[in-house]
């Protein structure tokens, strides 16, 4: 007499019908005329199955037909089963490219894409469970559980060690790790240095149709001159997106700026297409994952050494420079005077962009673990700017 129940659990487990007809437990004898045990023994299966499923006859070793029924749906690619495979195939992707948006969230990341992902492979399986009249926890659907957390593990862990180590890109923790720091909208990310041969790197992301971007240029570009030369600045003014809010900000077009420092590296990704809501793409893989980490999606977002942040609030208001917009002095006049003012440190307008610009300023001095003393004389900085990084330096 054949055991179907243990023919049952070996096919389960993946064994083939030559194996199986070999096991002594299943007590399958074919006659001495069968060449080919298993596909004996699988005929016979079938036949059986087929006579419970029509309701003829016994089911095999006395099950039910409802038992062989259930028990064959399990191997079949339901909407639990399904559920039950991609849930923690998506479930554990999105929560490792949340804790590691970078390198594991770098390919897709976690919000929103493997977050909406996840809830419908959730979906999927609430549904199906819920028209299912079936068994809803089996054999059968733990291992598919089992195969969905492999899959999960293998397909983020795959993206994470080809980013770390065939591309380089940094290992960052969520943004709910960032602490505040005393500069407005500064936080700090506890990760390594972000340097270019020794030299820390200040990195922007931005756009020229952005009012808030335009706003806060002015004080990238001062810090900038304090730890190198500036070239272009001339040729580089011009306004934000005459249709956007805060129309026609003045600004000072980063990214057409022309750079070179022996203390600091600049990077600038800004579009300049002039296309409101474009955003710019990033070079490598270190941009990308910094933008993806902790930029919210939002511009302008500055980076100083990979550590020091600022994201999520505007640099400097662009309400704060009306005065000097495209409606109150045209095409050259309001970017002109900035500019003028900004370099002479007088004035309204840099009154309004003088702290945050020594902030920069304090962030790369800290980055770069030179003396305030030194690098003003190096740089020629003025009394009221080294007065002042000097003070912010000594709050964190």
């Amino acid at each position: 007499m054949v055991d179907w129940d243990r023919v049952e659990q070996l096919r389960d487990r993946g064994w083939d019908w030559d194996r199986i007809a070999e096991d002594p437990k299943v007590g399958f004898h074919p006659d001495a005329s069968v060449h080919d045990a298993g596909r004996a023994l699988r005929g016979l299966y079938h036949r059986q199955r087929s006579r419970a499923e029509r309701g003829k006859g016994d089911a095999p070793s006395g099950r039910s037909p409802k038992k062989v029924d259930a028990t064959v749906t399990e191997r079949v690619w339901t909407l639990p089963r399904i559920g039950y495979l991609l849930t923690p195939a998506f479930g554990l992707w999105a929560l490792l490219a949340y804790l590691a948006p970078s390198p594991v969230g770098i390919l897709i990341s976690w919000s929103p894409w493997l977050a909406i992902a996840f809830a419908v492979a959730a979906f999927i399986l609430a549904f199906g469970l819920l028209r299912s009249s079936g068994a809803r926890w089996t054999p059968a659907f733990r291992t598919t559980v089992v195969y969905g957390v492999v899959i999960g593990l293998l397909i983020s862990g795959l993206v994470g060690l080809t980013g770390y180590l065939a591309y380089g890109c940094p290992y960052l923790p969520p943004s709910s790790t960032l602490s505040g720091l005393p500069g407005p909208g500064w936080s700090k990310a506890s990760v390594s240095p972000w340097q270019v041969d020794g030299k820390p790197v200040v990195y922007f992301y931005g756009a020229s149709w952005c009012p808030y971007c335009s706003a806060g240029s002015w004080t990238i570009y001062k810090a900038l001159a304090g730890f190198g030369t500036v070239t272009g600045a001339g040729s580089s003014l011009g306004y934000s997106s005459l249709s956007d809010v805060y129309a026609g900000t003045p600004e000072i077009i980063l990214a057409k700026l022309g750079y070179s420092s022996s203390t600091i590296v600049f990077v600038a990704n800004e579009d300049t297409s002039g296309v409101d809501g474009t955003f710019p793409s990033t070079g490598n893989c270190y941009e990308a994952g910094y933008v993806g980490a902790y930029s919210g999606g939002a511009i302008p977002f500055l980076v100083v050494n990979g550590q020091y942040i600022h994201a999520g609030t505007p640099i400097i208001d662009p309400a704060n420079l009306e005065s000097w917009n495209y409606a109150s002095s045209g095409t050259s006049g309001g970017a002109q005077t900035v500019l003028s003012q900004v370099q002479s440190e007088n004035g309204s307008a840099w009154s309004v962009l003088q702290d945050q610009a020594w902030w920069i300023m304090a962030f790369i001095t800290k980055a770069t673990g030179e003396q305030v003393s030194y690098l003003a004389t190096e740089y020629g900085w003025s009394a009221a700017t080294k007065s002042a990084v000097t003070g912010y330096v000594a709050q964190f």
